[in-house]
């Protein structure tokens, strides 16, 4: 699984968001997160779509959580802009479809591994929030020279 650019970007503006009370202008965490601004707008307004954050116009407004960091699950975010976990389609709970050069995908064992990867990969970033992931932040920031 490799996750897209526009994955990531979403996850390190919600880390920045996770951690703000007050809504954050998106000028503001482009910058912050050396973000193209209008790659972030779009990003933004999906996750404004989708429940994760809401938005406040004018003076003072900005993007903010709607829920608590503990209650945003990576796999969540991850499926909303990369679609399923599943390595390859057939291994996919949700969308399902077969290989084009299968014959039998019920008796395929590279299937069998492949939803494996699958489970493991769900049960890491479903079982892992916004809050999980800050906290392994500040941890490796602690570690780092230089960090806080």
């Amino acid at each position: 699984m490799k996750l897209s650019q526009k994955t990531k970007y979403a996850l390190r503006a919600l880390q920045v968001l996770a951690r703000e009370r007050e809504p954050v202008r998106i000028a503001t965490l482009a910058e912050r997160e050396d973000i193209p601004r209008k790659f972030l707008e779009h990003i933004l307004l999906e996750l404004n779509n989708h429940g994760i954050l809401s938005s406040r116009r004018g003076r003072g407004g900005g993007y903010q959580l709607r829920k608590q960091p503990e209650d945003v699950c990576l796999g969540d975010v991850v499926r909303l802009f990369d679609g399923p976990l599943a390595p390859t389609s057939c291994s996919s709970e949700r969308a399902f479809r077969a290989c084009d050069d299968c014959k039998d995908p019920d008796g395929c064992a590279l299937r069998g591994v492949m939803r494996e990867v699958r489970d493991a990969t769900a049960r890491i970033l479903d079982n892992l929030s916004l809050a999980d992931l800050n906290q392994r932040a500040d941890a490796v920031a602690r570690l780092t020279p230089g960090g806080r």
